[in-house]
């Protein structure tokens, strides 16, 4: 259990000193329907993000965040909840499941698998899979399991960055805000 806690530790402690950037796909399976695929792209350091996914920008700073749609050219600022934020940021989720989940590692090849259980699953969720590049501690995708819902995020080329990144998004003078911060 120490060295799982220490390589999930680890790789936490890369995301919060580290920039995270990486093209990705998030698909969204149910039992009944047939698999949704996204793609978009994601920088990413702690709980600061930028994200661009279809016509939507987003984008936390560390106290708001910024929706942006380029569909209807609106800006819209807020001050998001815990339970918003790691819908937003996945990564969050294995930081927000170690005190209540069972944690398995498991070498795979290159990789490592770590795989949180909830003691309790009244919580909302069954499992969260995270696969990192054993060598380097890259996440490369991660699985959440929530009832007959499976969600996949697969990074593509991931790779962490130096660059100190602009982490709200700047309308121009025509973009309508909407101001929901309190």
């Amino acid at each position: 259990m120490l060295i799982i806690l220490t390589i999930l530790s680890s790789f936490m402690t890369n995301l919060e000193t580290k920039t995270l950037q990486s093209a990705f796909t998030i698909t969204v399976a149910e039992e009944i329907n047939a698999p949704m695929n996204y793609p978009g792209e994601i920088i990413m350091q702690g709980d600061k993000f930028r994200l661009e996914m279809m016509d939507i920008e987003a984008a936390y700073d560390g106290k708001t965040m910024y929706m942006y749609s380029g569909q209807t050219d609106e800006l819209t600022l807020s001050n998001p909840t815990e339970q918003e934020l790691l819908q937003a940021n996945p990564f969050l989720y294995a930081k927000a499941l170690v005190d209540v989940c069972n944690i398995v590692e498991k070498a795979s090849g290159d990789n490592t698998l770590i795989t949180l259980t909830p003691k309790d699953q009244s919580i909302g969720i069954n499992r969260f899979v995270l696969k990192l590049r054993t060598a380097d501690l890259m996440p490369l995708s991660i699985e959440l399991k929530e009832g007959k819902k499976m969600t996949t995020l697969k990074l593509k080329e991931p790779k962490f960055v130096s660059a100190l990144q602009k982490w709200e998004i700047t309308p121009d003078k025509n973009t309508f805000i909407n101001d929901m911060r309190l």
